[in-house]
């Protein structure tokens, strides 16, 4: 089975910055097509913060551009999401999404969610 272990969030200040980390585990992976970072607000649809592809390369939502940076561990399937000028806005939960293939082919992957809270 694959799972997805999400660690990182909690309270933080506006202006302040966090580290989230979402480690995936699981036998039967055989490739990644990408992982990225979702969140939802309260009342709001969750939506996609930044994603990184198999080969690299990233993409954001225009919301996080120049604050937020996704990165991988290369060697270990794990995905970093650096958040720097945290604003209220950004309170969520943060969830990680994969899209892996596995060993019955290939399909997509979900972590739990982390709470990210903004306030002073």
């Amino acid at each position: 089975q694959v799972q997805l272990v999400e660690s990182g969030g909690g309270l933080v200040q506006p202006g302040g910055s966090t580290r989230l980390t979402c480690a995936a585990s699981g036998t039967s992976i055989l490739a990644m097509y990408s992982m990225a970072w979702y969140r939802q607000a309260p009342g709001k649809q969750r939506e996609l913060v930044a994603q990184i592809t198999g080969d690299g390369r990233t993409n954001y939502a225009e919301s996080v551009k120049g604050r937020f940076t996704i990165s991988r561990d290369y060697g270990t399937i794990t995905v970093h999401l650096q958040m720097n000028s945290l604003t209220l806005d950004d309170t969520a939960v943060y969830y990680c999404n994969a899209d892996f293939m596995v060993k019955t082919g290939r399909d997509d992957y979900w972590g739990q969610g982390t709470q990210v809270t903004v306030s002073s």
